[in-house]
């Protein structure tokens, strides 16, 4: 199962896995049944979780009824449990709008909630988080999660993230980490997208993001609260919700 699900990543274009992921979903989810692990964004139960990884592929880590992920599941947990997220009014800006959340986030009436991205068929505006086009200090939260590892100018598309987002506003900004690295990695010169797959977790990432990810918000003016959630909850949690052991929310504050 896991090669095939290495060929699919590989082969076909995202826009495309979405719209088939609709088809495909429900059946995943019957043939896994089972009381082994549980996806917290819906409750459901399976007795494994599908593999996921473009280069080296992870067991038990998207989810067959959501398609969530790791930082998904991670981040609906820290959300629910740790925020105010699901009751106050709040004006949203979400990124590249993950499945596992989309349809939940637009469904709550509390949020005033807007999609953006440049490809997605999740999206409410065609944009480049390079130049976005909204006013200055207009959203409460933002989610913008593994998308700066696939900007070329990061600094710019975090200094627009910056503007928009309201004072006291929370912008949350995961990103594939790598924390036993200082300094953040890249090298244009690799081109073969098997070597880049190999060194950067896929081959469309620009960069590998080290501890130094933290400094680089920081300097564009955002307070940085590098949180592990998962010294939050007990060993069992983590292992029930298939989730990475020490993996870091970035929550960020104007």
């Amino acid at each position: 199962m896991k090669s095939i699900f290495k060929f699919i990543l590989n082969r076909i274009p995202r826009p495309i896995l979405i719209r088939l992921s609709y088809i495909i979903r429900p059946l995943l989810a019957f043939i896994l049944k089972g009381n082994k692990f549980t996806d917290p964004i819906d409750g459901k139960q399976f007795r494994s979780l599908l593999p996921y990884g473009y280069g080296k592929q992870r067991s038990n880590a998207l989810s067959p009824s959501t398609l969530s992920l790791e930082r998904h599941r991670l981040l609906w947990l820290y959300l629910k449990n740790e925020t105010d997220f699901f009751d106050a009014p709040k004006k949203v800006l979400h990124f590249a709008p993950e499945q596992a959340f989309y349809k939940r986030f637009r469904k709550l009436k509390n949020l005033d909630y807007t999609t953006t991205d440049l490809n997605s068929p999740l999206a409410d505006v065609k944009a480049d988080i390079c130049n976005l086009p909204f006013e200055s200090d207009q959203f409460d939260i933002i989610l913008c999660n593994h998308v700066l590892e696939h900007i070329p100018d990061d600094i710019k598309a975090m200094s627009e993230l910056y503007r928009v987002l309201k004072p006291k506003g929370m912008a949350i900004l995961q990103i594939p980490q790598d924390l036993s690295r200082e300094h953040t990695f890249e090298d244009n010169n690799i081109t073969d997208k098997q070597e880049r797959a190999k060194i950067f977790g896929q081959y469309d990432h620009v960069r590998v993001y080290g501890k130094d990810y933290f400094d680089k918000l920081r300097g564009i003016g955002f307070q940085v609260d590098p949180v592990d959630y998962t010294k939050k909850l007990t060993p069992d949690q983590v292992e029930t919700y298939c989730l990475a052991k020490g993996e870091i929310i970035p929550v960020c504050y104007k």
